[in-house]
């Protein structure tokens, strides 16, 4: 018997999902390579990409919702079954797909995933789910829920994340914590970069918001911009140029200048840290510990001639080579919850237990990068993360350890580079935000080696 037939875009996303689910994958990257494969149309792939972010990013609320019609638990249903009931849920509660479709569909791929025994238990679920309207069935969630607890389930974020951006907020003296988890659940503006020396803004797209070298797309593919295919522009968000920039123009370049990219994967920043580099006369080696992500960095890292060698390994290696580098760009492994907006599935990866370790590991690279900087050299400690734990506190510490290093005012330097006025509270670091700035929230932190 062949497997029902599916609709394209929905096949698609329901394959991330799995993927996302079964092998840790990232949907912003496995899902340009679906698409691009299936070659489907435009409205199809936008309704792929929909359907696959959307799904991903209010999980936690589609589960609750599941849950209150299902008489087990769902850690005891078939993975395959619930990913196609997520994906129902979303085109029932948040789309304007017709209730037929979004329940015929999401049964059909209960059976091509080899669960044709469930299509019956699926199709009942998502029939009940479909006799009710959204406004019924958010009322049904929230139902005894308070505080940051309701909070966390209406905005699909896992409790313990609402908690730390209210405390990276509150540290600023802010209490906009509702407008960052909407923010949270926007879809980004797709953000490019023209890499100084190869190619200017206005070539790329419309001007960005707050990055001079950002800019616009105008939609579909951004593959497709000439520009970006020719590796002369890349597809990269302004709060991560930002964090580059602010390293690369903290001072002016001396020929001659060593730079290091320790964790460089998958090569954003090192293409454009390259690029600076070579304005000045500088040089960059850029080093990444996973052999896969150091074959992005080549590609990268490709267009220039000759092109920034990559070294492969455990970055802490570099405090074995004391006083090196003139620059080191440190973008810290971390839990990634300053880009939620941009891997929806990142919220339900990480959990508090995962903290310790990762920061372990950013206290040990930083110290390496402490070493191995230069007196007189800067270092830029950058993590896509506005958890305190793994921001202001890393530093902290590092300091206490190093009284050799001391902080740059990085706002003053951000403010030399913005195209617009980033209102940041006085702190000698730089937490960015998506709500305020249209940025991943990354934070920065310049620190400089005393001369001796």
């Amino acid at each position: 018997m062949s497997a029902p037939r599916v609709q394209p875009a929905r096949r698609i996303a329901y394959r991330v999902l799995r993927a996302v689910e079964q092998d840790d994958a990232y949907a912003n990257l496995l899902l340009p390579a679906l698409l691009a494969e299936a070659r489907l149309a435009p409205a199809d792939a936008a309704l792929a990409t929909e359907l696959t972010y959307g799904t991903l990013r209010r999980r936690g609320f589609y589960d609750r919702v599941i849950s209150l019609v299902v008489d087990r638990p769902l850690a005891r249903m078939d993975p395959e079954v619930l990913d196609a009931l997520r994906l129902g849920v979303h085109q029932l509660l948040e789309t304007r797909v017709a209730p037929h479709a979004a329940v015929g569909e999401s049964v059909a791929l209960v059976a091509s995933a080899g669960k044709g025994s469930a299509r019956g238990f699926a199709n009942g679920v998502l029939r009940t789910i479909a006799r009710s309207t959204p406004e019924q069935w958010r009322a049904r969630a929230l139902e005894g829920l308070e505080g940051d607890a309701r909070r966390a389930m209406e905005t699909a974020h896992p409790e313990w994340v609402v908690a730390a951006f209210r405390d990276a907020l509150s540290a600023e003296g802010n209490r906009d914590l509702d407008a960052l988890l909407a923010a949270d659940n926007l879809p980004p503006a797709v953000s490019l970069v023209a890499l100084p020396g190869l190619a200017e803004a206005a070539e790329v797209g419309e001007p960005g918001g707050v990055s001079p070298l950002a800019a616009r797309s105008a939609g579909g593919d951004p593959a497709e911009n000439p520009v970006v295919a020719s590796g002369r522009a890349r597809v990269q968000d302004e709060g991560s140029q930002l964090a580059a920039l602010a390293l690369s123009r903290a001072r002016a370049v001396l020929p001659g200048e060593r730079w290091l990219d320790m964790c460089a994967g998958p090569g954003g920043k090192a293409a454009l840290l390259a690029a600076e580099a070579a304005g000045g006369g500088a040089s960059l080696i850029a080093n990444e510990l996973i052999p896969a992500r150091a074959g992005l960095v080549r590609s990268a890292l490709a267009v220039f001639d000759p092109a920034p060698p990559v070294l492969e390994g455990d970055a802490t290696r570099f405090a074995g080579e004391p006083a090196s580098f003139d620059r080191i760009l440190l973008d810290a492994p971390c839990t990634g919850l300053g880009a939620l907006r941009r891997r929806p599935e990142a919220r339900w990866r990480k959990t508090p237990d995962d903290l310790p370790g990762l920061t372990r590991v950013q206290a040990a690279l930083l110290d390496a990068a402490i070493a191995a900087l230069k007196p007189g050299g800067i270092l830029a400690y950058v993590t896509c993360s506005p958890h305190p734990a793994e921001t202001r506190q890393i530093v902290a510490a590092a300091r206490e350890r190093h009284p050799e290093v001391e902080p740059v005012d990085t706002p003053a330097v951000l403010a030399a580079v913005a195209t617009r006025d980033l209102e940041l509270p006085p702190e000698s670091h730089a937490q960015l935000w998506p709500h305020r700035h249209g940025t991943d929230a990354m934070f920065i932190q310049l620190l400089a080696k005393v001369a001796t």
